[in-house]
């Protein structure tokens, strides 16, 4: 049995989308452990930077035009073991739907003071901050 080693396996860009006050997260049909709840995600492809995986996903996923403000950081996701990259993103087109609703069964603009409902075991740190200086309280 081999295994594979981070490096084979590609990482994982997800969007960080505030808009209005609000983060969009969106509900798995299949859930990755507890993740059920979490942000428009997906593997990067070869050739892409994680920022462009996140553009491209967050408009795979639903159907929304999103622009890179900033790379907010990577880990090792600590659920997962996948290497995670997080892009703050800003809405530049269209209305968030589940369009790949083979993947999604839902989404929703998350408050800041909702998001434990979504995420009962807290965000990646950088993510929080950033979400703690951008959503309105």
């Amino acid at each position: 049995m081999t295994q594979q080693t981070a490096e084979e396996r590609p990482g994982i860009a997800a969007a960080i989308v505030v808009h209005e006050g609000r983060v969009l997260m969106v509900r798995r049909r299949v859930s990755e452990g507890q993740l059920s709840w979490q942000f428009p995600a997906g593997e990067i492809e070869a050739g892409e930077s994680s920022e462009q995986a996140a553009v491209r996903e967050t408009a795979e996923e639903t159907g929304l035009g999103v622009a890179v403000i900033k790379l907010l950081g990577e880990r090792m996701h600590p659920k997962t073991g996948r290497l995670m990259s997080y892009t703050a993103c800003e809405v530049v087109s269209g209305t968030a739907e589940v369009v790949d609703t083979e993947e999604l069964d839902q989404l929703a603009w998350v408050a800041l003071a909702e998001i434990p409902e979504y995420v009962p075991y807290g965000l990646f740190e950088p993510v929080q901050e950033y979400l703690d200086a951008t959503l309105l309280p």
